[in-house]
This record gives C-alpha cells, structure tokens and sequence, in this order.
C-alpha cells in the first residue's frame, strides 16, 4: 500500500532510522503453481521435481493449479462498504549494528479520514497477539527489528479515505568507545495512505401497497418490498443472508428468497438477486402524509475466502396515497 507522499527526511534533509510499511491483511488468495512435468529434470541435474512447487509437500504427480498457501493481494485493490479495513503498520529500525546511534520509544498512532469524519478518527491497535493496546508507551526496538500493529476498521461510508499513520521514537547519539551518549532527541514522521471504498452490493427496492385484499380495515395496510441485489464489485460474493428489520408495528414475511434457512447465493460480477417480503402495518401507527415508514433492508455477504461483509439500508417507506 503506497503512502501518497512519503516522507523519508526530516526538514533539515537527515533520513529517519525508522521506516513505515503498511500491508493490508484482506482478501488473501490460494496461491498456485505450476507443476513442471517430469521431463524437465534429469539429464544429470540432482533436483527433485518437488522444486517447481509453491508447497514442497504436494503431490508432484498432482495437475491441481492451487495450494494450500496463502497469498496477500500485491496491490491495495478494491475495499467494499460494509467490510472490516484490517492492515498491519510496521516500524523497522535501520540502525545497523556497531553505528553511533540508537533508537528507543518507538510508538505508532493511526487514525482513518472518512467522508463523514475529516477531522479523522483514532484506530484502536492491536499487538501480535491480537490484544487491544490501551495507553500503549514508546516501545524499544533494537538494530534491524520491528515494531508490528494491527487496526480493524468497519468501513461505512462510500468515498475517499485517507490512513493517516504517525511514527515517532527518541534518536539517541553514542560518543564512540565508552564515551556515553549525548541526549536523546525525540522525532515523528506521518505518512498518509488514500483509498477509496465503493459499494459491493447495490440495492434498487420498490414498495406498493396490495389492494383488495378482503381484509378488513381494522387489520391494517398491507405492503410489497421488491428489492434487487445487484454484485458491482470486481469479485464473487456469497449472499448468506437477507432480511428485514421492522420498525415497530410492523411484521413482515419473506415470499421469494430473504427468508431464515434459505441457501446461500453466489453472485458473480453484475449477476442480480431478486428478493420479496410482505410487510403488515397496524392501522395508523406510522403513517405520515399518507407516507408509511416500514423498514430497512439488511444484507450479510461473504468474500471467496470467507471474509465477512454487511450493510443495512436507509428506512424503506410506501409513497403516499
């Protein structure tokens, strides 16, 4: 992930002993190989056919094209409204052994501009272990080590965001062969990332009114919700769920697809899901110049590798009479 200005000097043009790399942790894939047929070795050469593959321990009679392994994506890609932004910062000290100079306190803060929120908002960071890092100190890290964090982000809106990551730690200078050390001094450097977040799902619904229907008036309206689920995204998705949350007095049930226990959909670029629900409204308990607010729509997703994703709708409403 490209930092869109990196700044690898200080004003004064001295280099900082730190360097920053983010990795973005989402949407691995299966790594392949190419198994080269058994002609290719021999001919004296001592090299076992197992070198031409990704995962040594394969079959090297096996023509199957995928591994076991997991791949990271070598370009940012493409990030979906309603999926959990997780990338990992890390902080390498380029200090080499013997030089005159130290690093320590080393400490990483994140915070994630969004459409709605240019002021930015602070990530929580989370260590190796997965734990969060509350009132994290400057941590030490010696000649050549790292200082690894991770941040998770639901994204939420469409549009631009900007990473924004600050690095700082305290430079201590060494005085040669037990001539101590000067003062350490402290300095930062920020690095921002920009990214884009689209919709991976769009959704096109459509509420009428069901008439005579012999119901009595006392029972309440009756309505139709016809939705499209249309995949806008670059890759296939698995539509796991679909299903409404009622504003209250009102009850619905679904009639095509949307309902509990129904099986997954895979939608593949710009492949299209239809679903419907019948929804029943207590007579005049939301009704607002002839307006009746009902519901939203809401749609659990998954990646091809099992990454989860969701979003929910504005508040559906049928068009006056």
């Amino acid at each position: 992930m490209a930092p869109s200005h990196p700044p690898s000097t200080t004003a004064g043009g001295q280099p900082h002993p730190i360097t920053l790399k983010v990795l973005r942790l989402s949407r691995p894939t299966l790594t392949p190989q190419t198994p080269l047929p058994p002609s290719h070795f021999g001919n004296g050469l001592d090299i076992p056919a197992q070198a031409s593959l990704a995962y040594s321990s394969a079959d090297p009679n096996s023509s199957f094209p995928l591994t076991p392994l997991l791949t990271l994506p070598s370009a940012f890609g493409a990030a979906y409204v309603g999926e959990t932004f997780t990338c990992t910062l890390c902080a390498s000290n380029g200090v080499r052994e013997g030089e005159l100079r130290s690093v320590s306190a080393v400490r990483i803060v994140a915070e994630l501009q969004t459409p709605g929120r240019e002021e930015g908002v602070g990530l929580e960071l989370r260590g190796a272990e997965g734990g969060a890092l509350e009132g994290e100190e400057g941590g030490d890290v010696g000649p050549g080590g790292t200082l690894q964090r991770t941040v998770r982000y639901e994204l939420k809106e469409e549009g631009e965001h900007v990473l924004a990551v600050t690095v700082s730690y305290t430079e201590t200078l060494l005085n040669g062969e037990g001539g101590g050390a000067s003062g350490g001094r402290a300095r930062s450097f920020r690095k921002l990332y920009q990214f884009v977040a689209q919709q991976l799902i769009a959704v096109r619904s459509k509420v009428t009114e069901r008439q005579g229907m012999g119901r009595e008036e006392r029972l309440g309206r009756q309505f139709v919700l016809e939705a499209q689920l249309e995949n806008v995204g670059e890759g296939a998705a698995v539509l796991e769920r679909v299903w409404l949350g009622e504003r209250e007095g009102v009850t619905s049930r679904a009639v095509v697809c949307g309902g509990e226990g129904r099986e997954a959909v895979v939608l593949k670029p710009r492949d299209v899901e239809q679903v419907m629900f019948v929804l029943e409204e207590r007579r005049g308990s939301g009704e607002v110049g002839g307006r009746v607010t009902l519901a939203q729509l809401n749609i659990d997703w998954r990646g091809a590798m099992g990454e989860r994703g969701g979003l929910t709708t504005g508040w559906l409403a049928s068009k006056g009479r």
